[in-house]
C-alpha cells in the first residue's frame, strides 16, 4: 500500500526517540537519531522516496537481499550500515523497520544503557506503537 513519506518520517522519529537517552540531531540538514553522541538512525526524503540508514550487524545480509536496500556509502557499509530507500508507491515494511531500529540502537548504544533501561530483545512499546500506527 502506498505511504506518505512525511508521515513515516514522523513515525520513525517517534520510534527512535522512544529509546532511552536518544535525541535528534541534524548534522547534514537531515534528521539523525543518536544515543548519547552515536547515531543509530539517519533519515531523509528525496524524490518521493523515504531514505533511512541503520547499523544492522546481525541482519544486514538478509536486508541487503531486498531490492531497496544497499550498503551505506562513505565506507559505512563494511561496518554493517544499510541504507533503505523505499519509493512511496511500495509497501512499507513496518515489521522490518521496528526490528531494524531496535537492532541499530542496541548495536550503537553503550551496553550499560541497553542492559539497565531496555528489556532483552524487545523494542520499547512506544516505538512499536508509533510504527504500527502506520498500518492503520
Amino acid at each position: 500500500m502506498p505511504f506518505d513519506p512525511a508521515r513515516v518520517q514522523d513515525a520513525v522519529r517517534a520510534a527512535a526517540l522512544a529509546y532511552p537517552e536518544s535525541h535528534e540531531d541534524r548534522p547534514w540538514d537531515h534528521p539523525a537519531f543518536k544515543v548519547r553522541k552515536k547515531a543509530f538512525v539517519f533519515m531523509g526524503e528525496h524524490d518521493d522516496k523515504l531514505s533511512i540508514s541503520l547499523k544492522l550487524p546481525e541482519s544486514s545480509e538478509a536486508a541487503l537481499q531486498l531490492p531497496w536496500c544497499k550498503p551505506t556509502g562513505y565506507g559505512l557499509g563494511r561496518y554493517g550500515w544499510v541504507s533503505v530507500t523505499i519509493p512511496a508507491e511500495d509497501d512499507l515494511p513496518i515489521d522490518a523497520l521496528i526490528e531494524w531500529i531496535d537492532e541499530s540502537f542496541r548495536a550503537v548504544a553503550p551496553k550499560t544503557v541497553v542492559k539497565k533501561q531496555l528489556p532483552p530483545e524487545e523494542p520499547p512499546e512506544a516505538a512499536v506503537a508509533a510504527l504500527e500506527a502506520l498500518g492503520t
